[in-house]
């Protein structure tokens, strides 16, 4: 079975090695039919202490490390910051190197 891979928020960054990362999802209720967000908060090992809150990160399963913590963070999702440009910009770029490549 594959791990699973998570992405959300550093909530808490106090213990040493360890930070609180609060995980995000919109799911569909059953009765009503409206889209509502649920979230978890999961102790994730940060070997360095490199994270701080605020921090958007991705977190993978790993076997039980202490009582709480089972995950381990993969990396900051920070430095994918591409997504937040408008589509318009990202066709504007695409289209500028199509030209200087053909």
């Amino acid at each position: 079975m594959p791990k699973r891979i998570l992405s959300g928020v550093v909530v808490s960054s106090n213990s040493n090695k360890t930070i609180i990362v609060k995980v995000t999802r919109r799911v569909k209720h059953k009765l009503y039919k409206k889209i509502i967000s649920r979230s978890k908060k999961y102790h994730v090992h940060d070997e360095n202490n490199q994270f701080k809150n605020g921090d958007l990160v991705s977190i993978i399963e790993s076997k039980p490390i202490s009582k709480l913590k089972s995950w381990i963070v993969l990396n900051s999702t920070e430095a994918k910051s591409w997504y937040k440009c408008s589509q318009i910009y990202l066709l504007q770029i695409i289209l500028e190197q199509k030209e200087f490549n053909v």
